[in-house]
């Protein structure tokens, strides 16, 4: 566990890692791609090597692949390696087999893909005998998660013919898909999108590229925040106004929170999550909504979220797609639960600053070293913020 004292204190310059959801797209991308791939400033975590260890391993065509809680590496995957021949395991923490994948499992039986379930009905471990996929048209749910899309879309060029994907219902997470095409479009490959209702990709070939990796916009949202909390000063390296990751619209909504705010947050999901510490500051009540696919990520974290705010005295109203917070008058010192979820633990660390009119507490976080699924160094800097001009 680590323990954070209250600070007013969070100053300085930091250069956040490249980004999760860019990093195991391109990696993807490159090992499927004619020709040679070079990145600079990609991702090094724990998701990034399991995504790593399993691409280097699927050349055996037969293997048992373990991914963690790695989300985006399970279902891109899962699609990515039917499109081939061999038999393959994908298994993961606990907690992914919790993960559902049912909808994208569908897609691709209707497809010809051959996908077992080794444990529960609709979610990891999975058995996949791969001996390539039909083209034609498929469905896939968009209201769960927006990777069952972009496993789709990454795979779909090597389909046996051209594919039509028809997304049932509305799409969540646009942003995501939109990253999806853009880096597609880099590696050569063009996708037809029909105002996110249906997407069309003809049979082709990535090729390999030189890319340089954006700094991820999720794990700055905590820099930004603290900065924001503590009127600090901070500059964060790494990502442009022009981003691929819909997280950057957390910097259109940050400076309203402080007021209390209400907020759908569809289209920013990840550093949504970031809004709520926040809130603890704010004059008046927040309401975050759109967040339904906070419940399938590493944990349940619409249940987390409100159980880790009443800890410090917040009062929380939370449903299956909304919480509500109510403020604390005074934040409590209090031992925080990550349930091994990476951004529980880096949203709870930002309620040790003190702002102008609201002290923070003394925060102890719980299993500090989940922070190593996305951002090893995450509380390295984050002291070192605060130790700038203490």
């Amino acid at each position: 566990m680590i323990t954070l004292l209250p600070t007013s204190h969070f100053n300085g310059t930091v250069q956040v890692p490249g980004s999760k959801s860019i990093s195991n797209r391109v990696l993807l991308m490159a090992y499927l791609a004619e020709g040679e791939s070079e990145f600079t400033g990609i991702l090094e975590s724990d998701d990034t090597k399991y995504m790593r260890d399993a691409l280097e391993n699927i050349k055996n065509k037969k293997n048992d692949l373990f991914l963690g809680n790695a989300g985006t590496a399970m279902r891109s995957l899962t699609a990515a390696l039917c499109i081939g021949t061999g038999e393959y395991i994908l298994r993961g923490e606990p907690r992914m087999h919790e993960r559902p994948i049912k909808d994208l499992v569908e897609a691709l039986r209707s497809l010809g893909a051959n996908i077992e379930y080794l444990q529960n009905e609709g979610c990891p471990p999975l058995k996949i005998n791969a001996n390539g996929l039909n083209g034609g048209s498929v469905r896939i749910k968009g209201n769960i998660s927006s990777q069952f899309l972009t496993a789709l879309l990454i795979a779909a060029p090597y389909c046996k013919e051209a594919l039509e994907i028809i997304v049932d219902g509305e799409l969540i997470s646009k942003p995501y898909v939109y990253m999806t095409m853009r880096l597609m479009e880099k590696f050569g490959i063009k996708v037809e999108n029909n105002d996110y209702k249906s997407f069309k990709v003809e049979k082709g070939v990535y090729k390999g590229q030189k890319l340089n990796i954006e700094g991820d916009a999720s794990s700055a949202s905590y820099f930004w925040a603290g900065a924001a909390i503590t009127k600090g000063n901070v500059v964060v390296k790494g990502i442009e106004k022009d981003s691929l990751q819909g997280d950057v619209m957390f910097l259109d909504v940050l400076p309203r929170c402080f007021d209390g705010i209400t907020v759908d947050a569809t289209l920013f999901p990840d550093a949504a999550m970031t809004i709520c510490p926040v809130a603890c500051y704010a004059k008046g009540k927040t309401k975050i909504t759109g967040i339904a696919s906070w419940k399938v990520k590493e944990t349940d974290r619409i249940s987390a979220m409100a159980n880790e705010l009443r800890k410090v005295g917040a009062e929380v109203v939370a449903g299956d797609d909304f919480i509500e917070i109510n403020p604390p008058e005074i934040i409590k010192s209090a031992t925080i639960e990550t349930y091994n979820d990476h951004r529980m633990a880096m949203c709870f660390s930002l309620l040790s600053l003190n702002s102008p009119h609201k002290n923070g507490a003394e925060i102890t976080i719980l299993n500090p070293s989940c922070v190593n699924k996305t951002f090893p160094e995450y509380f390295s800097l984050f002291n070192h913020l605060t130790l700038a001009n203490a």
